[in-house]
């Protein structure tokens, strides 16, 4: 089980953890003063600092690729379902790493850093299927791939007051940016990237394994005037549903067809061929996929679990893929995918013996 760098800033922080993809994370965090508080009131209380003040995240599982030579800009073009070449120094987007049937090997985020450098972010399972995938491609083309996870670390600070820490913490006000642009930090030596996993506005902070320990205690000594709490797994998780953000592994699988999950931010249609794009356009021409990713607003106490299968009638016609109680909406919800003619908001079926109507996402925008 691997740990990250900031471990032992984590356990002083009355971390409980959890196994995740390989690593030890938090689960939740205990009461800074030391008292007693129920785990639900610990990830309720973390909850509300990512929706109305700030959250204080590690990150430093995320896996890191440094793509980068001469042929980078093209090669990464001719393979990822977004736009490369295109972006500018300092921008990003979200892509997919598709196989030649056009089904999703990956997700991630890609970052321009130079004229011929690249940094590819992903969820830490999926660091060698990029890796793997990528190098079978590279024939006579001058590109070199780093793996990079292992010696750097990531802090995120993400909620409406984010950016008021990310100043108390770094010393430095950063200019509205867009999502997944990012800046290099001289003095911090670390990368600055718009980014969130919550739907709010969030900042990660890619640097070396020193560097995130000082960022991480500072945040904690100047953050809590701002409402800013150390922010485990399960409370991100329910914020990352209520938003509608999909998960590698969860909402996303190899088994998907990219616009089946609606993630239409993730892809180009004037950028020319790439591994997949006959597929793609294929889809595309026809006009829709037979089942698409929808929010399931659940009625009653009783939960349904991913793998649930959801039913019109007596007919199977869909899969839960995440489910969580949301605090937000005091209610369960959950994500899915249905067959196309069910997956009209407001439409009603069954998550197993749970009824459940179809919503649009996010469920962020639900009165």
């Amino acid at each position: 089980m691997q740990r990250s760098p900031l471990f032992a800033k984590l356990q002083a922080a009355n971390a409980r953890f959890m196994s995740h993809q390989g690593w030890e994370i938090p689960a939740s965090f205990g009461s800074a003063s030391g008292s007693a508080g129920s785990p639900s009131d610990l990830v309720e209380a973390e909850y509300r600092a990512l929706k109305e003040g700030a959250g204080l995240l590690d990150l430093s599982p995320r896996g890191l690729i440094l793509a980068s030579g001469k042929d980078a800009p093209r090669f990464l073009h001719g393979m990822l379902s977004n736009e490369v070449k295109g972006l500018e120094i300092g921008r990003g987007n979200y892509a997919f790493l598709l196989d030649v049937q056009g089904h999703i090997l990956a997700d991630l985020q890609i970052l321009r850093t130079g004229d011929t450098s690249f940094l590819l972010i992903c969820d830490p399972q999926l660091t060698e299927v990029i890796l793997k995938t990528l190098r079978r491609y590279i024939i006579a083309d001058v590109v070199k791939l780093e793996d990079q996870s292992a010696q750097t670390a990531c802090v995120a600070l993400e909620g409406p007051c984010a950016r008021e820490v990310l100043r108390k913490a770094v010393d430095f006000d950063p200019p509205q940016m867009h999502a997944l642009e990012h800046l290099y930090l001289d003095a911090l030596q670390a990368r600055l990237i718009r980014a969130s996993f919550a739907g709010e506005e969030g900042f990660w902070i890619l640097c070396t394994p020193d560097q995130a320990i000082a960022v991480w205690k500072k945040s904690l000594e100047t953050g809590p005037a701002s409402g800013l709490k150390p922010v485990g797994w399960e409370a991100l998780e329910i914020r990352r549903i209520e938003a509608g953000i999909l998960r590698y592994g969860a909402d996303i699988t190899a088994k998907n067809l990219p616009q089946e999950t609606g993630q239409m931010q993730a892809f180009s249609f004037t950028k020319g061929c790439y591994i997949g794009q006959e597929v793609v356009e294929r889809i595309r021409s026809r006009g829709h996929v037979n089942r698409m990713l929808v929010g399931l607003l659940l009625e009653g106490e009783q939960k349904a679990p991913p793998g649930t299968e959801i039913l019109a009638g007596d007919k199977t016609v869909g899969t839960i893929t995440s489910s969580v109680y949301s605090l937000g909406l005091r209610r369960n919800i959950a994500l899915g995918y249905l067959r196309r003619e069910h997956a009209e908001a407001g439409k009603q079926v069954m998550a197993g013996t749970v009824p459940a109507e179809v919503a649009a996402l996010p469920f962020s925008s639900l009165p």
